[in-house]
């Protein structure tokens, strides 16, 4: 068993203990294996800065520059659950970052929509998904709070950004009986991740999940060349 191989195989480990201790919050007690599968499969030292190649397989949020970071595992694989996907539904992602994520939706068969608000970020993810041979991801600079309209309706959308309220276009984008998974609550103040499914008529229900710590959700687009 190689290093890597028992590195992936003590975060999958973790990720199972702490969903079955996050149970009473999430009511899931197992996820997927399909998604412990994808979070198998998907190289996460592919999507960490050099300086943080020792803690890729750590179960912890990491820095990826631009006061961004890639999302802790367990995190990252109880919101791909909530998501409930089947291959060849169509994904909205809202926040890139390194593109994590993305290839996560991408290894349960989905053809993923992701946005991404800083360019630098957005060109050097498309770069890493695209060499990985992730051809089923589309990454676009732009405004995610507008979502990506010409690809609507999605069967789910996953914002990776908090905000106090969902922005309209994103309900709007979500297909009738798609899920939304989504923090919302203030900049680094009190977050809840939520689960939204969508009804044919009437006003959605939310699904308070769990306590979490996201980056705010930012109006506009912002420049910036890419950082190692």
């Amino acid at each position: 068993m190689t290093t890597s191989t028992r590195s992936v195989d003590s975060l999958i480990s973790r990720i199972i203990a702490e969903t079955a201790m996050t149970a009473p919050s999430t009511g899931r007690a197992a996820l997927s294996p399909r998604v412990l599968e994808a979070i198998r499969s998907v190289p996460r030292d592919r999507f960490v800065t050099p300086a943080d190649l020792e803690l890729a397989w750590a179960d912890t949020a990491l820095s990826i520059g631009y006061g961004q970071t890639i999302s802790q595992p367990f995190v990252v694989a109880l919101m791909t659950d909530m998501l409930e996907l089947e291959p060849g539904e169509r994904v909205l992602e809202i926040g890139t970052g390194s593109g994590y994520q993305a290839a996560i939706l991408a290894e349960l068969g989905a053809e993923v929509y992701t946005i991404e608000r800083i360019a630098g970020l957005a060109i050097a993810a498309r770069a890493r998904l695209y060499e990985l041979g992730y051809e089923r991801v589309h990454v676009r600079h732009g405004d995610g709070r507008l979502g990506w309209p010409e690809h609507a309706p999605y069967a789910a959308i996953v914002v990776t950004a908090a905000t106090p309220a969902v922005p309209p276009a994103l309900v709007d984008q979500l297909a009738v009986g798609g899920r939304l998974v989504i923090p919302l609550g203030d900049a680094w103040g009190a977050q809840r991740l939520v689960r939204i499914v969508k009804p044919e008529r009437g006003r959605w229900r939310e699904e308070p999940i769990l306590g979490v710590v996201f980056v705010p959700l930012i109006a506009g687009t912002s420049g910036g060349e890419v950082q190692a």
